[in-house]
Formats: structure tokens, C-alpha cells, sequence
């Protein structure tokens, strides 16, 4: 079930998810997992059980101040992204949000899918208000960190210690993006 839907481009379809068919949550778990696997799972290091991925996200569905939007590849869900918000209580960063767990599959890669689910997440940023996007990523992201950079994001800082990747630190970079208008198809 989608709020706002993206006309397929090549292949690709991007919505926002207010809610999940069965279909589109093993699909998305499917990914989820190949993209862990792949070395690209948002936190993840291996793997969570189906049933904790599942619940995952499902939960993200429910919290007020994420929205999740959902990219497919021929009518397969291949990507994701998730745009989170201040809670109303921070009035002062409200102008801000962040994006959080890019992924794309990889067989779904190199296709544009990650700017197409960036694009989306940014413009629906735009319309609530936002004019800033913040996120953060693993210095070992590289075609993650050529994405976020190639459209326009900007690296304020590292962290030397940022995360513990297969038993190693590794560090992390920060970036911000002011955003403008978006164009309207």
C-alpha cells in the first residue's frame, strides 16, 4: 500500500509505505539480507532472524517521525530509505531531518535506484518542511559515499571510532545537505 507513488522509470518504482503487503515485507526482507550479506545492511553486521527483520519493519511503519520509502526494480522490492524527523518537542531543529538505512540489493545496484529512493525521501522532506538532511555512514560505505556525494551531500566530520564491522573499528564520516525546491515532473 502506498502514500505517495513514483511512475516507474526504467524499471524502477519508488513509494512511501504506510503500510506492507506480504508480498512487498518478504520481498524487502529478501533484500534486507542480501544487502547485510553484501557488506551494506544499515547497522546490521549478519544477518537478524526473519522474524526480528520482519518486526523491524513493521515497526518502522508505525513511528511517527520516520517514513519509509521503498524502491523496486521490475516490480521487485530492491531498496529502501528512511527519512526520520525531529520528535515535536525539538521546535528547534525541526528544519532538519535525517536520512537513515539506505540500502540497495545487490542485484539491484548500479541502476539507479539509491538516487531515485534519495530523490524521493528528499522531496517528501522539502513539501513537510524540512531544508536540511543530515545522515551518517561508514568510512568502508565507498560507492554509498560516492552516491551521497554525487548528489550534492557534504562531509563535516569524521569519527575514528564510528563502528565495530567483523570485529574491527572502522571509522565514520558526516554529511548535511540544504535542500532546494524539488522539481516538479
Amino acid at each position: 500500500m502506498t502514500q505517495q507513488q513514483q511512475a516507474p522509470k526504467g524499471g524502477i518504482e519508488i513509494f512511501q509505505a504506510n503500510k506492507l503487503s506480504r508480498r512487498e515485507l518478504d520481498e524487502l526482507c529478501d533484500a534486507t539480507i542480501a544487502a547485510i550479506e553484501a557488506g551494506g545492511g544499515f547497522g546490521w553486521v549478519h544477518p537478524p532472524p526473519r522474524e526480528k527483520l520482519e518486526r523491524y519493519w513493521q515497526g518502522s511503519l508505525l513511528v511517527p517521525e520516520r517514513k519509509v520509502f521503498i524502491g523496486k526494480l521490475d516490480r521487485v522490492v530492491a531498496g529502501a530509505v528512511q527519512l526520520t524527523r525531529p520528535p515535536a518537542n525539538n521546535e528547534a531543529q525541526f528544519f532538519s531531518g535525517s536520512l537513515v538505512g539506505l540500502f540497495v540489493a545487490p542485484w539491484a545496484r548500479k541502476v539507479g535506484l539509491g538516487h531515485a529512493l534519495i530523490n524521493a525521501a528528499e522531496a517528501t522532506a522539502w513539501h513537510e518542511g524540512c531544508r536540511l538532511i543530515n545522515l551518517d555512514i561508514r568510512a568502508t560505505q565507498h560507492d554509498a559515499i560516492r552516491l551521497y556525494e554525487g548528489m550534492g551531500y557534504n562531509c563535516w566530520g569524521h569519527h575514528p571510532a564510528y563502528a565495530q564491522f567483523d570485529g574491527e573499528t572502522v571509522p565514520g564520516r558526516y554529511y548535511y545537505k540544504g535542500l532546494v525546491p524539488p522539481e516538479e515532473d
